[in-house]
Formats: C-alpha cells, sequence, structure tokens
C-alpha cells in the first residue's frame, strides 16, 4: 500500500484462491512481520509510544526507546502469527482480506468493520473470526509477560485487545480502499503527463 507497505494479507475482489495450508499461513505471517516496512512501522510506534509516555516504567533516552521499539515489536510479531497463522491453523479460517471491491462507500465501510468479526473459512464458508477476535486476545495476554507489573492484568490486556481490535478495523479499511486511492492517483499522474 502506499507503493511502500507490502500489503501480504489482502486479496482483490473477485479472486477466488485455493486455500492457505498450515505452512502457507506461517509463511504469510513470517512475510507480515519481518518485512523492511515492518521495522519501520515499529520505530514510528515505538517513538509515538515514548513521545506520549505510554509506558513511563521503560524510562526516555536511547534506552527507553530500544525498550519501547522491543516490546512494540514484539507485540507485533506476536500478534501476526497469532492472527494470521496459529488461531486460523485450529479454527480453520483463511487470515486473509478478501476485497468487496465494488457497492457504494457505506456498504464497503461496513463490510471492511465486518471482517473484523467475520471471515472466509478455508472450505469457502464465512464464520466468526476467531483468528482476529481470540488471535488479539492472545498476543494482549501475551504482552503480560514483558511489559513492567504496572502495565499487566486484566484491565491493561482488555485496553491492549481493544487497541489491536481498533487497528484490525483500520487496517480492514485501508485494505479494502486503497486499490481505489491507488487507481486515483494513477489517474490524476497520467492526466497530468
Amino acid at each position: 500500500m502506499f507503493w511502500v507497505v507490502p500489503n501480504f494479507a489482502a486479496v482483490s475482489a473477485n479472486t477466488e484462491l485455493p486455500p492457505l495450508t498450515t505452512r502457507g499461513k506461517f509463511v504469510l505471517a513470517t512475510h507480515d512481520s519481518v518485512d523492511y516496512s515492518d521495522f519501520t512501522w515499529t520505530a514510528i510506534l515505538a517513538g509515538q509510544a515514548m513521545a506520549t509516555r505510554s509506558v513511563p516504567e521503560l524510562g526516555t533516552g536511547i534506552k527507553g526507546y530500544g525498550r519501547y521499539y522491543w516490546r512494540t515489536f514484539a507485540d507485533g510479531v506476536s500478534g501476526t502469527f497469532f492472527t494470521e497463522a496459529i488461531v486460523p491453523t485450529i479454527t480453520h479460517e483463511d487470515p486473509r482480506y478478501y476485497t468487496l471491491g465494488h457497492g457504494g462507500f457505506f456498504r464497503r465501510f461496513g463490510y471492511a468493520l465486518s471482517r473484523t468479526v467475520i471471515t472466509k473459512t478455508d472450505s469457502g464458508g464465512t464464520s466468526f473470526n476467531w483468528s482476529e477476535v481470540a488471535g488479539n486476545a492472545l498476543e494482549a495476554g501475551l504482552s503480560n509477560a514483558y511489559y513492567p507489573p504496572q502495565e499487566r492484568g486484566l484491565r491493561q490486556t482488555a485496553r491492549n485487545w481493544g487497541e489491536q481490535m481498533e487497528s484490525a478495523v483500520l487496517n480492514n479499511i485501508a485494505k479494502e480502499f486503497w486499490p481505489d486511492i491507488r487507481h486515483e492517483i494513477r489517474h490524476v499522474i497520467l492526466r497530468h503527463d
């Protein structure tokens, strides 16, 4: 997306793909976890977290930034593996986002929102999106292992889960509308050439 961020988990509208194997799900999660853009995005998120002192116990300066960075990276990788590989393998769900690609803005926006709780199964049907909902809950729970004691517990885990779900919604919206944005940008560029 934006000619910078790879979009491994999005599938264009009306595209039929074979189900991902367990290996395919883990390969997808690996690509989404260690792509160059992930390190840059992690750096931005860690900087934002440090600037807002979201976890003051991690400190400031280069050491504080390092603490923010590795925790942000661990959150991202664990979340990706839970939502794209581990839980989808157990529940036989397809972790990819299939764009709707047609209809009005509100229909497509609603579709993007719904994909946070509804997903395609490996057999081609639809089901509750355990991969996203439970996968993000597992990531939020795992973060209790490496954040300071003041940032642990049920309340913080619920807050982290909510932030992960919000991120999933925003990612779905970006995946749904990015093809249209890309098309419009290309159209404007070609018109001015």
